[in-house]
């Protein structure tokens, strides 16, 4: 399973690297994240004093998967994809791309994008 935060949801800009997913709906994280405007996108970072991050769930293919490695960047070093926690759902169930790079001064979205 795959959290998507940004671009990536429903109605954005990147959703349609998603066409074939099946939908698993709404989620939120677990209080231990937060979401940063890093201009067209926003990247999620692990923090203390965490929100929880609205966003939504796909299952996906390998084939999928590696599409969307490519476009979050992370052969770039820009995003890397790890176990995110998520309310109402087993540990480890879902991943998601994390931002790498440095968020100073850069805007917080608060809970969702």
């Amino acid at each position: 399973m795959i959290f998507v935060y940004g671009s990536l949801k429903r109605g954005l800009d990147l959703h349609h690297l998603l066409e074939g997913s099946r939908s698993a709906g709404p989620a939120v994280t677990c209080p231990h994240y937060r979401l940063f405007n890093l201009g067209d996108y926003p990247g999620i970072v692990e923090w203390p004093e965490g929100v929880e991050i609205e966003g939504e769930l796909y299952e996906v293919t390998a084939t999928t998967l590696a599409t969307l490695d490519h476009a979050e960047g992370v052969d770039e070093g820009l995003y890397a994809r790890r176990s995110i926690c998520l309310v109402n759902h087993a540990p480890e169930s879902a991943q998601a791309w994390f931002w790498l790079g440095s968020i100073s001064g850069r805007p917080d979205c608060g809970t969702s994008w």
